[in-house]
């Protein structure tokens, strides 16, 4: 079996599903703690597995770098490797490469580029990227894809969404079904018509789910925002849609009320380890003077490590001090906080009290879009310089 995919229930547009992969089961909607490198930073395994985590991403790109393919496949694959044994999804590296700049030429064939590590000349092609995934194992791969820059005109955004089409068309014909699932990747900017575009080319490829690509890289979040609601209806209801790289808790709600299903960003991760910390009633920055003598829990209706055991005063001093088990406490609470927050979306489109739940959201976060907390792709201790 490689997938399979059913709905549950809907509420308005947004999807209770469940998704089989080799490796488990995942109920959606779905976020995927990144674990850019096989491992999600300042969290083990097993942690992850008590947040409650049922399906982590890891990133083609840096894997390739070090340790190799070559050495993972000789280690048994990916799962293996790291110490999880649930389902895995690996991005192909695509936007990685995108932020090289200088360092990068894309072309029909693939993209050449150099390693950030060690300037080594390297390529990724479409085979090549499936083929990696392949090797690795991993239950859900995705295609090699040109990301558009913002801003970007449209002429250059259309040879981006053609180059995708190319490369998906290749990446589809080195796709066996029976080794792994494979998902397309709608790019097109904010150009609807470019985004039309891109999705019926992609759907008519049958690919095993699709992905929404090419958003938080600098567009305006009403630009954002559009994009999501108009590339979710345009793919097929019968497949599993990932949003890429795009994680606020106002911005995952969104994307669950468009009908997306999986998710995934840095952003709980990365913010927890500059003290920016997430619970029900909002942000809370823990390094601010005022948490020095606070003794409640980061959250107290959170059942975390964290907040089963030490205080807000106690991290405060950690995160300052630049302690890292700070930073270990601060990522297991802001991971359990996003996998318990989509726990509670999947709730709430079972019982058909979603806008409830949206309002409650909002008012908690009612700007998500400050630089601390904006979305990224990948993961700063693990990006390109």
């Amino acid at each position: 079996m490689s997938l399979s995919f059913k709905l549950l229930a809907v509420d308005g547009l947004a999807r209770r599903g469940r998704l089989r992969l080799p490796h488990g089961v995942v109920e959606t909607p779905a976020f995927m703690p990144v674990g850019t490198l096989g491992a999600v930073k300042a969290m083990t395994p097993s942690e992850l597995e008590e947040a409650g985590a049922s399906i982590m991403l890891a990133n083609l790109y840096h894997l390739s770098l070090r340790p190799g393919i070559d050495a993972i496949a000789s280690m048994g694959g990916l799962h293996k490797f790291v110490g999880w044994e649930g389902p895995i999804l690996t991005d192909s590296g695509g936007f990685q490469v995108f932020s090289l700049g200088a360092l990068r030429q894309v072309t029909d064939r693939g993209v050449a580029f150099q390693s950030h590590l060690d300037g080594q000349a390297l390529e990724l092609t479409p085979e090549s990227v499936v083929e990696a995934q392949v090797r690795m194992g991993v239950d859900i791969g995705m295609i090699l894809d040109e990301c558009s820059p913002w801003p970007v005109d449209k002429s250059d955004a259309e040879i981006a969404v053609d180059r995708t089409t190319h490369w998906a068309e290749r990446a589809r014909e080195a796709w066996s079904k029976e080794s792994s699932s494979m998902f397309g990747i709608v790019q097109g900017s904010v150009y609807p018509d470019l985004r039309i575009k891109a999705a019926e080319q992609l759907v008519a490829l049958d690919f095993a789910g699709y992905a929404i690509g090419g958003v938080s890289v600098g567009e305006p979040s009403n630009n954002r925002r559009a994009v999501v609601e108009m590339s979710s209806e345009l793919l097929p209801a019968a497949k599993p849609r990932y949003l890429m790289g795009l994680g606020t808790p106002v911005d995952i709600l969104h994307g669950v009320q468009q009908g997306v299903d999986l998710f995934d960003c840095v952003l709980p991760s990365r913010n927890a380890r500059h003290g920016v910390l997430y619970t029900k009633k909002g942000v809370l920055r823990i390094k601010n003077s005022r948490f020095k003598t606070d003794t409640r829990p980061i959250d107290d209706t959170c059942e975390c490590v964290a907040c089963r055991s030490v205080s807000r005063a106690f991290v405060h001093h950690l995160i300052r001090a630049g302690e890292i088990t700070g930073a270990v406490l601060a990522t297991q609470h802001n991971i359990r906080f996003y996998l318990d927050f989509v726990n509670q979306l999947r709730e709430a489109i079972v019982s058909e009290s979603l806008a409830v739940l949206a309002s409650e959201v909002r008012e908690s976060y009612p700007a998500s879009d400050s630089p601390v907390e904006s979305s990224q792709s990948y993961d700063s201790a693990g990006s390109i310089p």
